[in-house]
């Protein structure tokens, strides 16, 4: 059985979270480093936007402020993610890896098998929906929000008809990167009261069809009378679920002083700086 590196980064600044996918992205690229899979979360909750939106008019940047959210421009595309009360990870692979599909959306499907493993370990009835079809597009997506969980991908991970994983896939270097978000609970108000929407009666709008179509782990759990299931029991539950999707085992380790030393100069000259935030 093949064997990957598993890092635990816990819960760090926005900008070093998007450098340090890049700097392993990077150490990968190079032979340095195996195909690695990355648990982290945000400190403070912060806001991503996907690489080709446009900040200053999708984003109400004073809102951000005030409330002390965290803000960064991922690699990524995709669109607006509030990372609070989630496990997010990141898994780093060759393109050439063996049994990885060339497509992108094959690809995905590969990669997010152990997610489906994982939302099923901690007892939710998750299935992995191909939206081959507008109609399918439909259900479970509307193209008219700046949030992420409103974007539908060509499979979709989903609990009773309801998206529940959100994900951004992006390749360089001859590397996939695949990032996304695991809400154990999300605070949808507060998502929407960063975004700018024209009024507001069409953000009202967009927001029931937000709660219709995207569920949070313990919403559903609550729904079901079952226990809710804190950080702790994710993690787990989403190590041994991602361990079987891929078929490896997961090595714990650190990040090498290579990809440290990468991601200090990535904070600093990319997500830190200005010019790369506010590009669009």
């Amino acid at each position: 059985m093949a064997q990957w590196r598993f890092i635990h980064s816990g819960a760090c600044a926005p900008a070093a979270n998007m450098a340090i996918d890049e700097a392993i992205l990077t150490a990968h690229s190079e032979g340095r480093v195996p195909p690695t899979v990355r648990f982290y979360g945000w400190n403070p909750a912060s806001l991503s936007i996907g690489y080709f939106q446009k900040a200053r008019e999708e984003i109400d940047l004073e809102a951000l402020e005030q409330k002390g959210i965290g803000f960064v421009r991922r690699p990524t595309g995709g669109r607006a993610v509030l990372h609070d009360q989630e496990l997010t990870y990141s898994l780093i692979v060759s393109e050439n890896y063996p049994g990885m599909p060339r497509s992108v959306t094959e690809a995905y499907r590969v990669l997010s098998a152990g997610l489906l493993y994982g939302f099923q370990r901690l007892g939710l009835q998750a299935e992995m929906v191909s939206l081959a079809s507008e109609e399918e597009k439909q259900k479970y997506g509307t193209a008219s929000s700046a949030a992420c969980f409103d974007s539908p991908s060509w499979y979709e991970l989903v609990v009773e008809g309801r998206k529940i994983a959100g994900s951004a896939q992006t390749r360089t270097k001859g590397v996939i990167l695949q990032h996304g978000s695991i809400l154990l609970d999300m605070d949808v108000d507060l998502l929407f009261s960063l975004l700018r929407i024209p009024s507001d009666s069409l953000k009202a709008r967009l927001k029931q069809s937000f709660v219709r179509k995207a569920v949070a782990v313990n919403d559903i759990l609550r729904g079901v009378g079952k226990p809710e299931v804190d950080l702790l029991q994710t993690e787990q539950a989403f190590r041994e679920g991602i361990a079987q999707g891929l078929g490896v085992t997961l090595q714990p380790a650190e990040l090498t002083p290579y990809e440290q030393e990468l991601s200090e100069k990535l904070i600093r000259d990319k997500y830190e700086h200005p010019d790369y935030t506010f590009k669009r």
